[in-house]
């Protein structure tokens, strides 16, 4: 079963062991020290067994409702370096940002259920996690 949802947030990918020449050439334009912002796009994928009595495999309310607090709270529409504490030594990469997400979320849900994020960057960049 799957949840999407969705959120804004603003970032920069720097590496502060690098020069800024170098941080120029591996990030481009993500590298921009006035931040730039993307309208994420969120997967959160659980498989398991099937619950005879309530016919679900997770109650997607409840899903909604982790996702929201755990998640959506803390990054929609705030500037990851700067208003996270998860990012403020973590380059937030959509690597990094689905390994963040996934650990939160694996910390609420229980072992019994096969947790997978999927997260769109934009429209043609995603990345799983675990993959």
């Amino acid at each position: 079963m799957f949840r999407r949802e969705h959120f804004n947030a603003a970032h920069r990918l720097h590496n502060p062991a690098w020069n800024e020449e170098e941080n120029a050439r591996i990030f481009g334009k993500c590298n921009n020290a006035n931040f730039h912002g993307h309208n994420y796009d969120l997967i959160v994928q659980l498989t398991g067994e099937v619950n005879p009595a309530t016919g679900y495999v997770f109650d997607l309310k409840i899903l909604s409702d982790l996702v929201k607090e755990n998640v959506l709270d803390k990054f929609d529409h705030k500037n990851l370096n700067l208003d996270t504490e998860e990012f403020r030594t973590l380059n937030p990469s959509a690597e990094n940002i689905a390994i963040v997400i996934y650990d939160i979320l694996r910390t609420k849900i229980s072992d019994a259920y096969d947790l997978k994020i999927r997260l769109y960057e934009t429209e043609r960049n995603y990345v799983e996690y675990p993959i």
